[in-house]
């Protein structure tokens, strides 16, 4: 694919055009990446409220009517639903369980068990389950 990229003066809007024959996971994600409607989130930790990055979030888990969001050193809580997230956020979050969505860009390998279900494991160390109902979704996403 062919990319130009044409600076422009302050008084005129920027733009991307994006020109394909058909529309891919890589198209999706690069209309994303150049989108400004990523929202970031507000997470309260220690009494303290604190603006998130979503980039920054390697997942988001709820656990007994309450949304955490992940990062690589704290977790934060979120007076949003999952489902509400998922709507907000770009194609590198995905449902990987009834109660969590994990940041795509944030997983180190994946492993498949016995059971259907695959296990995640992030940049940080941690390790997921993914439920079987959404593995299929990870392997289109990864590529596998």
């Amino acid at each position: 694919m062919h990319v130009i990229v044409t600076l422009v003066p302050q008084s005129e809007e920027e733009r991307a055009d994006i020109r394909v024959h058909e529309i891919r996971r890589e198209t999706e994600l690069a209309a994303s990446l150049l989108e400004d409607h990523r929202n970031t989130l507000i997470g309260t930790l220690n009494g303290e409220r604190c603006l998130l990055n979503p980039d920054d979030i390697y997942y988001f888990e709820a656990v007994d009517d309450r949304t955490f969001a992940c990062t690589e050193k704290h977790t934060y809580e979120l007076n949003k639903r999952l489902y509400e997230l998922e709507s907000q956020l770009d194609a590198h979050f995905f449902r990987s369980s009834k109660s969590q969505l994990v940041n795509i860009s944030r997983i180190a390998s994946v492993r498949s068990e016995m059971n259907g279900r695959m296990t995640a494991s992030l940049l940080n160390g941690e390790k997921l389950v993914v439920s079987r109902s959404y593995v299929k979704e990870l392997k289109r996403r990864l590529g596998l």
